[in-house]
This record gives C-alpha cells, structure tokens and sequence, in this order.
C-alpha cells in the first residue's frame, strides 16, 4: 500500500485488480474518501488506497524515465548516478546507510532510504516545475 500524501496525479503507481498487478498514471486523487483515479492502458477507475502500490526507484526505473547512467571511475563509494539534462539523482552510502541525493541546478535534497518512482516524480515536479514521465 501507498502513502496517501505520496500519491498525486500525474505519478506512475502499480494497482491491483482481482489478483493482477499493472502499471498505470495517476489522474485524480480523493484524499476524503482515500481513493485515487488510475489509468492502466485505455481505461481508467477508482481505486481504494489498498490496492495501490508504489514501485520502488532502481536502474530499470529510471532508464524507463529517461535518465542515463553516467560512467564514475574510480568508484570508491559504490555511487551509482544517473542523469536527465540537468537534472541527476545519486544512489550512495550516507553514514552506513543507502541514500539518494537528488541535484537540479543549485538545489540538493539528501534524502535517506530508496525513493520510490513516484516519490521522485514529486520532487521532481517541486525543483523543476516539470513533470516527470
């Protein structure tokens, strides 16, 4: 399950529907009724929160985003970066602990843990202005 104050329209979510799992973007949220409008391929339709999950952020993820890995030699820390224009998010190690280090222009976020694909798709949105998809 999802956090509803995660979850806005216009993020890439997983639902479940009768035992099948599929991708689809959020279009609506009903954060009264804890319910969120999801399209999956040509038809969209209510979910209740507990059949919407977040897919966790991993390399698959953000090549599907669009990003691009860049090449670090010599790698010391296990850093793992990847690149949209100007735009890069950072996998590394933070005090013993993964963390993502997410970098637009003059502005950093440090945020400790894995984010998941919508999570970085808000931030996104806030440091950028744009939506990511």
């Amino acid at each position: 399950m999802i956090n509803l104050h995660d979850v806005k329209a216009g993020d890439t979510v997983i639902v479940e529907y009768e035992g099948e799992k599929h991708e689809g973007l959020v279009l609506e949220v009903n954060r009264e009724d804890k319910q969120v409008c999801v399209q999956t391929g040509e038809q969209e339709f209510w979910y209740e929160l507990a059949d919407v999950y977040a897919i966790p952020l991993n390399e698959e993820q953000l090549l599907k985003l669009k990003f691009t890995k860049e090449d670090i030699s010599p790698n010391p820390d296990n850093r793992r970066i990847y690149v949209r224009g100007p735009f890069s998010v950072m996998f590394h190690d933070l005090d013993g602990r993964e963390a993502t280090r997410l970098d637009y222009r003059d502005e950093h976020r440090e945020i400790k843990g894995v984010l998941t694909v919508n999570q970085l798709q808000n931030h996104y949105h806030e440091m950028t202005n744009f939506h990511l998809d």
